[in-house]
């Protein structure tokens, strides 16, 4: 637990909350005994932004606190607008903490004529006046290169690892990835635990539907844990969870970084084999995620919090993935 900052650190660390994710931001101020500085942001009748910063910024090291999830054009409006109120305001130092980063899934070019959106809202983060990023579990880890100023990309093991032996030490594991693309990330908590990997072959037909063709490993008779960086409709990891139930496994759950769940996605996981899914609050839970009884959220506030306190010591960030 991090020790009292208070004392010496309120007067030059300026902790400021957006309105994505209030809940998280009074976990992080908690974890690091720094208040929320006050903040006024609201809209015009026509919806435009405004943000006010109620205290004194000048020659402070400010964070600004903002997932861009739901509904992601307000919410990425605020933290630029916020952004450019703190430069105004002579901050010091401007990081965007961002916990849950919008756009990230459009990272490339998917056809003619189609945009690199995650491009262009690192454009949009730098040319608002942040000085740095601090974010978790990127979609792709090579968005950090499109950004021109410092990013601080966290992973979940940390949170991930301790819930996971809690729950499953008398277990035969297996870490299973949903796809190809997240074997890198399946490996790395595998091993972690020292546990078994094994991945998912798919073949997307349409946007948001998957079908699930191949278990790649040996799942027969284990618990099967499946560990994605985000969970939209749900589709993927329910057919997963299918096809794992059918090659032998005993049990299947899945640890998900960014739990967007949109349309029936929580219907859809509640009727799927999957005994649990885990999230973080990196996104705030709606009312049906609070409801179901198979969706448990748990808190990065002090992953983020530690980052947080070692941008502002100027200490390493690195640490914090041994």
């Amino acid at each position: 637990m991090a020790t009292s900052m208070a004392g010496s650190y309120t007067h030059t660390m300026k902790l400021i909350s957006g309105n994505s994710n209030r809940g998280l931001s009074e976990a992080i101020s908690s974890y690091l005994d720094v208040p929320l500085t006050q903040c006024n942001i609201k809209r015009f009748n026509d919806m435009e932004v405004f943000v006010e910063i109620m205290e004194n910024v000048r020659g402070k090291d400010a964070f600004f606190i903002q997932s861009t999830s739901y509904p992601a054009n307000d919410h990425l409006m605020e933290l630029l607008i916020a952004i450019d109120a703190l430069r105004r305001g002579s901050a010091r130092r401007i990081t965007a903490v961002i916990p849950y980063f919008g756009y990230a899934r459009q990272d490339r070019k998917t056809g003619g004529r189609t945009p690199i959106s995650a491009k262009l809202v690192s454009n949009l983060i730098t040319a608002a006046g942040a000085d740095r990023v601090l974010t978790l579990d990127l979609h792709a880890g090579q968005i950090q290169g499109f950004f021109d100023i410092p990013v601080d990309n966290l992973i979940s093991a940390p949170v991930f690892v301790p819930h996971i032996k809690k729950n499953y030490d008398d277990k035969p594991l297996c870490i299973v990835s949903p796809d190809v693309g997240g074997v890198f990330r399946a490996r790395l908590l595998a091993k972690r635990l020292n546990a078994d990997l094994a991945i998912i072959d798919k073949r997307r037909e349409d946007a948001g539907v998957s079908e699930v063709m191949n278990v790649i490993g040996d799942v027969d008779g284990k618990s099967c844990i499946l560990v994605d960086d985000i969970v939209d409709s749900g589709g993927t990891l329910c057919n997963a969870a299918v096809a794992l139930r059918e090659q032998g496994a005993t049990d299947v759950a899945a640890y998900v970084v960014h739990g967007v769940l949109s349309g029936a996605a929580v219907d859809r996981v509640t009727n799927s084999p999957l005994e649990k899914l885990v999230i973080t609050d990196s996104i705030a839970a709606t009312e049906d995620m609070k409801k179901s009884k198979k969706i448990e959220q748990i808190s990065i506030a002090s992953l983020i919090g530690e980052a947080t306190r070692r941008i502002f010591e100027e200490r390493s960030i690195s640490e914090l993935f041994k």
